[in-house]
């Protein structure tokens, strides 16, 4: 079965921290839509995210990005500049610093064709 093509549907991909996932799927699924998610590790602490595949019509996508904004947020997490093991016994170890890890990216993309099988 075809489904419109062109602008009327769109593929959300929504890269979420995995602090914040559960409460994602959790109201995807409360909402009605639809997604696969695949794991995945990025970003300067390499720390675990997943990313959502949500394919949505072209009025969903506010509705689905609000859900996102409202369950994703940042936080500040102390972390080591340079590992324990990269520093000579008695050398200097710098000091943990606070940089912010979590929330989500999300791109939109137009959907030329989709079918389901």
């Amino acid at each position: 079965m075809a489904l419109p093509t062109g602008e009327d549907v769109k593929l959300l991909i929504a890269v979420i921290h995995n602090r914040d996932k559960n409460s994602v799927i959790e109201d995807l699924v409360q909402a009605g839509f639809k997604f696969t998610i695949i794991g995945s590790t990025g970003g300067f602490l390499r720390e675990g995210n997943t990313t959502f595949l949500i394919g949505v019509q072209d009025e969903e996508v506010n509705a689905v990005l609000d859900l996102i904004k409202k369950d994703c947020h940042t936080r500040d997490q102390m972390v080591n500049v340079i590992p324990p093991d990269a520093t000579a016994v008695g050398g200097f170890v710098a000091s943990p610093i606070q940089v912010p890890v979590g929330g989500a990216v999300t791109f939109v993309l137009d959907v030329e064709r989709f079918e389901r099988f």
